[in-house]
């Protein structure tokens, strides 16, 4: 069958893999010309996974063609175990004595003084003599950061221009995790590549305090240990036990990064509680509040009773159920009862009428001070204005009439519960009701609750149906489907509940916010976030910043107490803000010191973490010093990159405080990229044993290990136990060692715009390789230079066609690359990149080159030398951002140049150069690497090992040219089993051609035959199965036709149409081999 010009498809898993869009990882196959020599490695697939089709009317077929690829990748797998242990498998025939196994070596120690440039070992070193991702990567960070390379003093032109990326912080929560890994090498990426186009570039790294999760983490590990609360140790100590850990843990995660090659300016790192930005901090909330921005309000609260503290709608995940279920709930023994509707009924005060009515949460009955109905329902006109009695605490409930009832939901009854529900909430302050709380802080029932106080809130669910039941009362219940709000972090149910805390108002910044992405001045991608921005900003509520924690930023507010006063706080306390408690007191002395004495006394609460992270683009630049000299040079800064998951949580709010605050946007990009989930599509989670530490990747790791880690956290005995058995299923041999390269580009080749990622270690394999395959052309490249070799500017006149072709396919990498990069299409610039390193320099210069290098001239010698010293030298260039060790390691080994930068990561990247540019003999060559790719292709489905003859018929003087004139590099690249190729012009008719032939087809004007007849013993058989294969391709086709004419395949991507339509392609030309070999097959049969 044809193959194109890159990629040659010869086993049935190639097949399978190729027919889905939806790939998420590189493919094992056969190099197009493997290299028999020493440099050849294992030979990875092609790179970039095509993104999923963003039509909906593809989705389905996206599932189907995914769950295809993900079937195929497990039987290559089966298959290649099943092969290996055939090969293990003792046999009775005689084979060759086994070589004695390699020691393994011990890990590598690195003999380079610390923070010096790395000492170079020759290749012949027990750790260089293959790629080695820990002795490659060892040294360059240390010698980097000490050089200063990544500060933006060091390098670029201001004229050039300035980029900066304010680095997500990561929360000091523990170890990264690969969304940490795959941001940061989006991030580095960007900012290698800038710095290398000559920009100031400042890339500033950071840690965030993340309130809720960090004390939650130390809470429980203070009870794990010691069997004490935070209540034992006092704020004060509890306080002090969080910072050491925060010291531990953020070293920690600074190594990760360091590990992941990340060029952060860490002498400009920052922290969300040091000082400037506590400063920041405090300035920001007395100036919202000065100007009326911020508020105090007693009003419904989302309020986790696990942690006691409210959260913001947005740190609330919403449980779809469908009917009745049992959850964990913390805190309880039993699982607990939802989606269920309890009716029961209420006596009409002054009758022997009840009202019945239905709810979800039959607990909260106890705080109804209402009950509605819609006015049009006829069934309770009479009873509007009247009053139902509660049978628990006497208390009158008034029935009202409102159109929000809805007739056909339940009884077309509400009972009204406005200090525990969000929409009885709006419904009491219209009716007048009375809001009663009935919950203390930790979800017991109060007093309010009557002959309940006491109980926890979901045990007096139960029990309150009992009472009813007693009474009377109780009518059915019936399964509903319904939504659970669960904490974000604990997984508790959340109790809408009354509180008072302090809120910012947001309609107006959110308008501003609006403006500066309607008017240009801050891009989103991709368009999807763009969507869900405008459509949080545009229906956004105030914001409740208020925290009942103790690490985080206390807030800056004083409670006025007079002398006398009860102590306790009511809707007309007074309160003072201030940066300081002097600047509080003197406020509060000025407005109220001529009245009576008093004192002041501080919020406990803490603000919301992402109040304080809101104002990290600035913060960090020195705000509110507008004079100092970071703010000035580098702000606004260029680009935020981040998962889209946290686009309202965070960047939104940084954008509506910047404008606020400084006048200015924070950035003037964002980036959102895709969620990391596992090889199964689940969002990961430490109780799944899904998540995976990029340490783990770069290092690897046992199984054992794997294990051993799951013991160190929180995890309960349960969750350890499932999370130990996906790690058996996920990771049976454990993670090999792959380096922070290869994961860097993996993670990059992922990134394509649209879905989640579903990330499978496997595919790092894949990668690991190219990066041996660079390290051994690497290593031929170097080994064919001559010990006085030195670099001199390329010859064009002297230039073979071959090193014509492979300068031309460069210049189209290195354009194809910064065009990918300036357009944020991280997959694509990875896929080019692979492809003219893997596909075209190794594949086929290198192999064309050692010919050269054999048997040509010393002029044409000295050509291909410096031919292959440049584009070495310019590969490394344009690899860097994405590879940056590896890179790095190779530049240094190379022959200097006079005006070589110190390192890779200062010399220039690569850009176009029109005089490299050899458009018509690229076309000529590729015509005859066609023809080679046919009788190679010809040659392994017909199992010619040795003394292959093939013709290469041209039936036209034009393609006969051509061919002849690339003839000796069509026999080089034809391979060892091919003893000749010879040419046949037009002249030679049908009648003359060489019979036994299979027929490959390059175009309409050249066809490759290769001479099978001897290797063909039983001709009807061969040719039955040669139908069988043009059937299956027949119908193929078919059906590829009706994928590309489908409706709504116009809106997938462009990457995902070129590549149905390449299949298309493939089909058809393979299509025309079986009929024309089948042909020629006949013959042989008459």
């Amino acid at each position: 069958m044809p193959i194109s010009l890159l990629r040659r498809v010869t086993t049935r898993r190639d097949l399978l893999l190729r027919t889905s869009p939806v790939v998420a990882f590189p493919s094992h196959r056969h190099s197009f010309f493997h290299s028999t020599s020493k440099m050849a490695g294992d030979p990875p697939a092609p790179a970039a996974a095509a993104p999923a089709p963003d039509a909906p009317a593809a989705k389905k077929n996206d599932k189907k063609e995914k769950a295809k690829a993900e079937k195929a990748a497990k039987f290559a797998a089966k298959q290649q175990m099943k092969q290996q242990a055939q090969q293990a498998a003792p046999t009775s025939q005689p084979t060759p004595k086994a070589k004695a196994p390699t020691p393994s070596l011990p890990p590598y120690k690195d003999e380079t003084p610390a923070g010096e440039k790395k000492v170079i070992q020759p290749f012949d070193h027990p750790y260089f003599s293959a790629y080695n991702p820990s002795a490659v990567e060892s040294a360059w960070y240390a010698w980097w950061e000490k050089s200063g390379f990544f500060r933006p003093e060091t390098h670029g032109s201001s004229e050039v221009g300035t980029y900066v990326i304010p680095l997500p912080p990561p929360n000091v929560t523990g170890a990264l995790h690969c969304g940490h890994a795959l941001a940061n090498s989006l991030q580095d990426t960007l900012i290698r590549w800038h710095r290398m186009r000559g920009f100031v570039t400042l890339w500033l790294p950071g840690c965030d305090h993340a309130g809720i999760s960090t004390q939650s983490v130390v809470e429980k590990m203070l009870w794990k240990k010691e069997k004490k609360t935070r209540l034992d140790l006092g704020r004060e100590q509890f306080t002090k036990l969080v910072w050491d850990w925060k010291d531990e843990y953020h070293q920690r995660i600074n190594n990760a990064q360091r590990l992941m090659g990340g060029s952060m300016d860490w002498s400009r790192e920052a922290f969300t509680m040091d000082a400037n930005l506590s400063a920041a901090t405090m300035e920001t909330f007395c100036r919202l509040h000065d100007e009326g921005l911020i508020y105090r309000s007693d009003r419904l609260v989302n309020w986790c009773t696990h942690l006691n503290t409210a959260l913001s709608n947005l740190e609330v995940e919403n449980k779809e159920i469908n009917g009745r279920t049992l959850l964990d709930v913390p805190g309880y023994d039993k699982k607990v009862e939802f989606g269920v509707l309890t009716y029961f009924k209420y006596p009409i005060d002054g009758s022997n009428e009840t009202l019945e009515v239905a709810t979800t949460r039959p607990e909260t009955m106890l705080g109804d001070s209402g009950i509605a109905v819609n006015p049009e329902d006829t069934r309770y006109t009479h009873l509007v204005g009247k009053f139902a009695r509660h049978p628990f605490t006497d208390r009158l409930l008034p029935i009202v009439a409102d159109t929000y009832v809805d007739k056909e939901f339940g009884t077309g009854a509400v009972k009204l519960t406005p200090a525990h529900d969000f929409n009885d909430y709006q419904l009491g302050q219209r009716h007048g009701l009375e809001f009663i709380n009935i919950l203390n802080d930790d979800g017991t029932l109060n007093e309010n609750a009557g002959k309940f106080k006491g109980q926890k809130r979901f045990d007096a669910r139960y029990t309150v149906v009992e009472e009813l039941t007693k009474l009377g009362l109780f009518t059915k219940k019936e399964s509903n489907p319904m939504k659970v709000p669960l904490c974000e972090k604990s997984k508790d149910v959340i109790e809408p509940y009354m509180k008072p805390q302090w809120w910012v108002q947001m309609r107006e910044m959110a308008d501003e916010g609006l403006k500066a992405v309607d008017d240009g001045r801050i891009t989103i991608s991709p368009e999807s976030a763009k969507k869900s921005y405008r459509h949080w900003m545009s229906n956004i509520q105030d914001w409740c910043i208020s925290r009942q924690l103790w690490w985080g930023h206390q807030i800056p507010a004083y409670r006025v107490i007079f002398e006398g006063d009860g102590g306790l706080e009511t809707k007309d306390s007074v309160w003072v803000v201030g940066r300081t408690e002097e600047e509080a007191q003197s406020k509060a002395q000025a407005k109220y010191g001529s009245d009576k004495p008093f004192r002041l006394e501080r919020d406990p609460d803490c603000l919301d973490t992402w109040f304080s992270s809101g104002l990290w683009p600035f913060a960090t630049l020195g705000w509110p010093r507008t004079d100092s000299e970071d703010f000035k040079r580098f702000f606004p800064t260029t680009t935020l990159e981040s998962g889209w998951d946290i686009l309202t949580f965070w960047m939104a709010r940084m954008i509506m405080l910047s404008l606020k605050l400084t006048g200015e946007i924070p950035f003037s990009e964002i980036y959102c990229h895709s969620l990391v989930r596992d090889s199964e599509g689940r969002k990961m989670s430490k109780s799944l044993g899904n998540v995976v530490d990029p340490l783990d990747i770069i290092n690897g790791i046992e199984l054992e290990a794997l294990h051993k880690k799951l013991l160190v956290g929180n995890l309960k005995e349960d969750e350890i136990a499932r999370a130990t058995k996906y790690q058996k299923t996920a990771f049976p041999q454990g993670i090999p060692e792959c380096g922070a390269d290869a994961l860097r580009f993996t993670l990059l080749s992922y990134t394509t715009g649209g879905g989640d990622i579903n990330f499978d270690i496997q595919v790092m394999a894949a990668y690991r390789r190219f990066c041996n395959k660079i390290y051994q052309a690497s290593k031929y490249v170097l080994g064919k230079l001559p010990a006085d070799f030195v670099p001199e500017p390329l010859n064009t006149s002297a230039l073979s066609v071959p090193e014509r072709w492979i300068l031309h396919r460069l210049n189209q990498a290195i354009q194809g690359v910064n065009d990918s990069l300036e357009a944020r299409e991280f997959s694509r610039a990875t896929k080019l990149s692979y492809q003219f390193f893997y596909d075209q320099l190794c594949d086929v210069f290198i192999e064309n080159s050692k010919s050269l290098l054999q048997d040509g001239s010393a002029e044409e010698q000295k050509s291909v030398q410096q031919t292959l010293y440049h584009i070495l030298h310019v590969s490394m260039r344009l690899l860097h951002p994405f590879l940056p060790f590896l890179t790095e390691e190779i530049y240094q080994r190379l022959p200097r140049k006079a005006d070589d930068a110190v390192s890779v990561m200062l010399a220039p990247y690569p850009t176009s150069d029109s005089s490299l540019d050899f458009a018509a003999e690229a076309e000529d060559y590729e015509v005859g690497l066609k023809c080679a790719a046919g009788v190679r292709s010809l040659a392994s489905d017909y199992n010619i090992r040795a003394n292959g003859l093939g013709f290469i018929k041209a039936s036209t003087a034009e393609s006969f040219s051509k061919v002849s004139a690339q003839l000796a590099d069509i026999k080089t690249l034809s391979g060892k089993g091919i003893a000749d190729v010879k040419v046949l012009g037009p002249e030679t008719d049908e009648a003359s051609l060489p019979s036994g032939c299979a027929v490959y087809v390059v175009s309409a004007e050249i066809v490759v035959l290769l001479q099978v007849g001897t290797q063909i013993k039983d001709v009807g058989a061969e040719i039955k199965k040669l139908t069988t294969k043009l059937q299956k391709t027949t119908v193929a086709i078919t059906k590829q036709q009706e994928l590309l004419g489908r409706e709504g395949f116009e809106k997938v991507s462009d990457t995902v149409q070129t590549a149905e339509k390449q299949k298309l392609v493939d089909l058809q030309s393979a299509k025309e081999n079986y009929e024309r070999t089948l042909e020629e097959f006949s013959k042989m049969k008459l």
